[in-house]
């Protein structure tokens, strides 16, 4: 049996693989971030108090928020395309200096 070699990653841009994975990751932490809190609310709906009062805040509010925010910074992360672009006009600016 032949083992054949796949040389597919070997013609990856770096870069661009990087932004892929970024971008597959977000991907995956907006799913499991949608499903979990959606869970969190259910359960709290679903689980009142006795005497059917609600909270000022309720407690979901919280894991909600502080994910929130990490994804937030991981959204930025993989698709921060106004860095990108702001980094690549600095660079041809630069270049283009250089060459006059």
């Amino acid at each position: 049996m032949e083992i054949i070699e796949d040389n597919k990653t070997d013609q990856k841009d770096p870069v661009l693989w990087n932004i892929a994975k970024k971008r597959y990751g977000f991907k995956w932490n907006l799913a499991s971030y949608i499903i979990v809190n959606s869970f969190l609310w259910v359960l709290y709906f679903m689980t009142g108090r006795a005497d059917g009062e609600r909270d000022l805040l309720p407690w979901p509010i919280w894991p909600t928020l502080g994910w929130g925010i990490g994804l937030a910074f991981n959204y930025v992360s993989a698709y921060g395309l106004a860095k990108n672009r702001a980094i690549e006009k600095e660079y041809e600016r630069l270049v283009n200096k250089d060459r006059r």
